[in-house]
């Protein structure tokens, strides 16, 4: 699918990837979509800006809910110590028991990532095949960050019309398509 992609919106997709590391977070989520959206410079970051998106804010709410630390609480919550777990593996089986296999990812995004990926949740996932049915909706033949944004929007699931509602933002699907169509509408 991502062969249908414009450059901006593979570009939106690698910049995920560096978002996701930057918060210290070991997948991708819609939400890390939304943010390198808002970073970029297609119709969907000016959509966004003209909802009143605010980068930092944004980052600040996706930072806020995700992450190592957040899993931790939770797992000290139902009384499992995390760092005891890890300790007990290593002992048994070796320093990095628990860490993941660096591997590297075939495919495009793979290539466009230097093969450094971090997997995607579901929900962003969804957001990836929304952002396609987006595009086919609109008669269009290729995926640009318009169709990401409202892909983000229509997926079930996911954390992108919270982190917005958050910030003060009120985009919902209808709203983001209304503001899309009438954004390319004056590009043409």
């Amino acid at each position: 699918m991502l062969e249908r992609f414009t450059t901006r919106a593979r570009q939106a997709v690698v910049d995920a990837q560096q978002v996701a590391r930057d918060l210290g977070h070991h997948e991708v989520g819609d939400d890390h979509l939304l943010l390198a959206l808002l970073q970029g410079d297609g119709v969907a970051a000016r959509v966004l800006r003209d909802a009143g998106a605010d980068p930092a804010r944004l980052r600040e709410q996706v930072a806020r809910h995700r992450g190592p630390e957040e899993d931790a609480e939770a797992l000290r919550a139902l009384g499992i110590d995390l760092d005891a777990v890890r300790r007990r593996a290593e002992g048994a089986f070796g320093p990095g028991a628990l860490d993941r296999p660096a591997g590297r990812r075939r495919g495009l995004l793979g290539r466009l990532t230097g093969g450094s990926h971090l997997p995607f949740t579901r929900p962003a996932r969804r957001a990836l095949e929304e952002s396609l049915r987006a595009a086919l909706d609109l008669g269009h033949h290729r995926i640009g960050t318009e169709h990401l944004l409202l892909g983000l929007l229509r997926a079930p699931g996911g954390r992108t019309p919270d982190a917005l509602a958050a910030t003060g933002v009120d985009l919902d699907a209808a709203s983001a398509r209304a503001a899309v169509v009438e954004a390319l509408r004056r590009t043409a």
